[in-house]
């Protein structure tokens, strides 16, 4: 039987700001890996599903007031780039949750406490528990105690500076910058047009414009939208 022993969770509640006792917080901490070959346990995909709605709902709340001035588009964008799963399982190691999950013996050997897509799952299925025990404003509470300091980070991009949030997109997805290269510049002196091309991770698209920055911008925005429209 691969059940784990019953850890004590003082340090994830003192970490998530919440009092939720042991065995209310463990079902959204186990993996399917460890409820296969045990008919006690069941697996946390359910709160999963329910965690992923609260927090696109509360952190599309938080998005609403805190930027008034932005658009439905804006503050979509803004949405895809926080609620992403780098971005969860980012949170989840803060808190240290990898310790606490309770995994199949062999996910846990092979490296599962710190597999991005277990985290983030055990991450949203966190918030469903807070949800349907606490309440939503209590998991909206947690969801800004969470992602309040991307939230802050990201809004302060300019409505049109997409290089800015696509190097946000870009740390949080891959892990790295994206890389701009001018590969064209025609035209007279005085109405060049310039092409520049945005690479991050595998993906690569062109933009033109009048300047090089503004060429950029333009390849910014197109491979922003791109990826966040295909998230």
């Amino acid at each position: 039987m691969d059940r784990q022993p019953m850890v004590e969770f003082d340090g994830l509640r003192t970490r998530l700001g919440i009092e939720l006792p042991s065995e209310t917080l463990l079902p959204a901490l186990v993996h399917g890996s460890a409820a296969v070959n045990n008919p006690d346990l069941a697996d946390n995909e359910r709160l999963e599903y329910l965690g992923d709605a609260v927090l696109d709902l509360a952190v599309a709340e938080l998005l609403y007031r805190a930027y008034p001035d932005r658009s439905e588009g804006e503050l979509s964008k803004l949405r895809g780039v926080i609620v992403s799963r780098p971005t969860l399982a980012e949170k989840a190691r803060e808190l240290e949750l990898g310790r606490y999950l309770v995994l199949g013996k062999g996910e846990d050997l092979s490296g599962g406490r710190d597999r991005s897509s277990i985290l983030a799952a055990a991450m949203e299925a966190i918030l469903g528990v807070v949800f349907l025990e606490c309440g939503y404003p209590a998991a909206r509470a947690l969801a800004e105690h969470l992602f309040g300091a991307e939230i802050e980070r990201v809004g302060k991009a300019q409505n049109e500076d997409y290089k800015s949030l696509l190097q946000e997109l870009g740390h949080r997805r891959y892990g790295c910058a994206p890389e701009y290269r001018t590969v064209e510049s025609a035209g007279p002196e005085h109405r060049k047009v310039f092409t520049v091309e945005a690479e991050l991770g595998e993906h690569r698209v062109l933009g033109r414009g009048k300047s090089k920055k503004e060429a950029e911008q333009a390849a910014a925005k197109r491979l922003f939208i791109g990826l966040t429209e295909s998230s």
